[in-house]
């Protein structure tokens, strides 16, 4: 038999084998395919460089929204993140219930983060909470999310903005320059420079900060991490929770660290299902790294600042939460007292004595008790809009963060829906 033939006779196999399957009602999955469009195609260049007014690393929870805040106020931005989704602790991490938006019967946290929140709840058919009730539980106001979902809509709203996106990436090294910053990025066949105005640090572990030469604060011990995943029962995105596992040690300083933590986390799952004789259902990718290294800021929040509901002068997001740590025995919130609502400094998210590099997330210039109410999602998320917003303003300045004033920050911010602590 010839190829041709060869190649013939499988075809045929293969069409009738798909067609028996299906008669017998083992139907193969359904198959759709797409092309890339010519002008998205990347180059196969490992040289790639990038001139840009905002460069954004990491687009876990506080960098996709800063992304596409700087992009919406006109920035030309582009987001690297070493993994291959956006959105971070809610996506990759499967924390998909993000909070807190609200305190004490009110929306406090608004803009950028909840619009992707609500819609992706919106599209698949969930539910909201009534933020107008106070609940009895901190927990029963956050927002059950697909996760899914969220992670494609956020490429979407990027997309929309015009922010590039580079997965699989991460900055190798940082040079200031007159104009700057020159940052060199590592991917797999891939070697990126790019020079850009602002650097907005959404690493969770202040990274790039670090990178370039600024304090950083942690402590000896860290938080366990949590690993999600499902046994016995189907999970179902945006509808329930997920069994959580903690890692104790969970580190995310460096890979070595971080994969530590991901083998641990596995090898103790893959012995509870041999154990309890279930069906392992759903596995997150990885483990949700609670802390890390915090910036040491031009403004540190203290847990006396966020217990009192300390209202910064220059204020640019509310944050709601209990002071939440998690130790080798557990957790127990500490509920803030009725009324207060802390708020977030510019000034805790500006690297001390720095210029052109902002922060935000869980990095942020904090004690760790602080920290531990601050690091929640929708805090980070308005932690990231007020970042792009800054950075954008200050790349249209030729200035710096710190710089810009507060009025046109606040302005800003309110002309894309956030909520600004003291006014009404």
């Amino acid at each position: 038999m010839n190829p041709q033939e060869e190649a013939t006779d499988r075809r045929k196999f293969l069409q009738t084998g798909l067609a028996g399957t299906a008669g017998i009602g083992l139907a193969a999955a359904s198959t759709t395919s797409v092309a890339i469009a010519d002008e998205e195609k990347a180059s196969i260049s490992p040289e790639e460089t990038n001139e840009v007014d905002v460069l954004v690393v990491g687009g876990g929870t506080a960098g996709h929204v800063a992304a596409i805040q700087a992009a919406r106020a006109g920035a030309k931005t582009l987001l690297v993140e070493r993994n291959s989704q956006l959105g971070g602790t809610t996506t990759t991490g499967g924390v998909a219930f993000p909070g807190l938006f609200d305190a004490w019967g009110r929306q406090v946290i608004a803009g950028i983060g909840w619009e992707l929140v609500k819609e992706s709840v919106e599209l698949d058919g969930g539910t909201l909470p009534d933020f107008a009730k106070v609940p009895q539980r901190h927990w029963q106001n956050q927002v059950y999310t697909n996760q899914f979902l969220y992670a494609i809509l956020a490429e979407e709203k990027c997309a929309e903005a015009g922010v590039q996106i580079a997965f699989y990436e991460f900055p190798q090294a940082i040079k200031k320059t007159d104009e700057g910053w020159e940052v060199d990025c590592v991917g797999f066949g891939t070697n990126r420079r790019v020079r850009c105005k602002q650097v907005i640090d959404c690493t969770g572990g202040a990274e790039v900060v670090g990178m370039a030469g600024f304090s950083r604060l942690r402590e000896e011990e860290r938080q366990p991490g949590s690993y999600l995943f499902m046994m016995g029962k189907e999970h179902q995105p945006g509808r329930n929770q997920i069994h959580r596992l903690y890692v104790h040690g969970a580190d995310s300083t460096n890979s070595r660290t971080a994969t530590q933590a991901n083998l641990t986390g596995r090898k103790t799952i893959l012995a509870k299902v041999r154990k309890e004789k279930k069906r392992l259902m759903h596995l997150q990718p990885e483990t949700g790294f609670r802390e890390s290294y915090r910036i040491e800021g031009e403004t540190l929040i203290t847990v006396n600042d966020y217990t009192s509901g300390r209202l910064f002068e220059d204020a640019i997001s509310y944050a709601f939460y209990p002071v939440d740590l998690h130790t080798k025995t557990g957790v127990k919130p500490k509920p803030l007292k009725r009324g207060v609502v802390p708020t977030i400094p510019l000034g805790a998210l500006i690297p001390k004595d720095s210029r052109d590099i902002i922060v935000a997330g869980r990095c942020l210039s904090s004690d760790r008790l602080a920290n531990s109410g601050l690091r929640v999602q929708a805090s980070c998320m308005g932690m990231g809009q007020a970042a792009g917003v800054a950075a954008a303003l200050a790349a249209k300045a030729g200035s710096t963060p710190m710089e810009v004033p507060l009025a046109e920050i606040h302005a800003l911010l309110k002309e894309h829906g956030q909520i600004i602590p003291g006014q009404a």
